[in-house]
């Protein structure tokens, strides 16, 4: 009951944040958020699990973004997990746009799909900068978009701000998906449900937990309410610190339908990764 109490709360000081900066615009101050991308198509992938449906650790495969975003990675690095990818069945390939190419050329023909992040890791980029990134990342064969929020404005509760950001990467990215990473291990509670909020306003079709580069990954209880905010029609991806089949389960059960992992081929092979990314 609290945790409803404090989700309206939240939803009501966003729309007042919102309605009172499109007042100053209309007065001649700065201008206000964009129109939210509302209409922005949702990716069929926002469907829910259903855990009875996974009999072994290889039916977890069609869920897993397989990741691989470290800076040192070399174009044998992705060209491997691609490849990885394309044998095991996973959903996509998640990389910095600067190696979506690689990665489209090697999936082309199989069912996995290249992932470029946004703004990554950080969040702080211009708006115009994460758009230009989008767009670029979608012509080089990106079939879904990872951004990170503007976490500085939403902590500092400058919904406009954070609203205006979303969309535009969302408008620039149609027709395909986005996901939005909160980063959740930096945000408070009222954070992190505002963060939903907005993410769904704008017409993301996800929102993610964590980059795996701050201060820690995936929690149930993260997902649990992330999933209570956005309810059955908005994605939840759990990334960041899923290293085992076990992991999976236990935040599919919370309520994730994407899990992000760079170790996938353990996690669908019945292994614990021991990595620390």
């Amino acid at each position: 009951m609290a945790e409803a109490q404090d989700i309206k709360r939240v939803v009501e000081e966003i729309a007042d944040h919102v309605r009172n900066s499109m007042l100053g615009t209309r007065a001649g101050s700065e201008p206000s958020a964009p129109p939210a991308g509302s209409e922005s198509p949702r990716s069929v992938t926002t469907a829910r699990l259903a855990p009875e449906s996974i009999q072994s650790h290889a039916d977890l495969a069609p869920y897993i973004d397989h990741t691989l975003l470290k800076p040192e990675a070399t174009r044998e690095d992705v060209a491997r997990v691609a490849r990885e990818a394309a044998e095991h069945g996973f959903a996509t390939v998640c990389v910095n746009s600067s190696h979506v190419a690689t990665v489209a050329g090697i999936l082309a023909g199989s069912r996995s799909v290249p992932i470029a992040v946004v703004g990554f890791p950080l969040g702080a980029a211009l708006s115009s900068a994460k758009a230009f990134e989008a767009r670029e990342s979608i012509r080089l064969g990106a079939r879904e978009i990872d951004m990170v929020i503007n976490v500085g404005a939403l902590k500092a509760r400058d919904y406009a701000t954070v609203l205006a950001d979303l969309a535009e990467v969302v408008q620039a990215s149609r027709p395909y998906p986005v996901k939005v990473i909160l980063e959740t291990s930096l945000l408070t509670q009222d954070e992190k449900i505002a963060g939903c909020v907005l993410s769904k306003v704008a017409g993301a079709a996800f929102v993610k937990t964590s980059t795996g580069f701050s201060t820690g990954g995936a929690t149930v209880e993260d997902v649990a309410l992330m999933r209570r905010v956005v309810g059955d029609d908005v994605g939840v991806k759990a990334s960041g610190g899923i290293r085992s089949a076990e992991d999976a389960l236990k935040m599919i059960h919370a309520g994730a339908n994407r899990l992000g992992a760079s170790a996938s081929v353990a996690i669908v092979s019945g292994q614990k990764s021991t990595a620390k990314y």
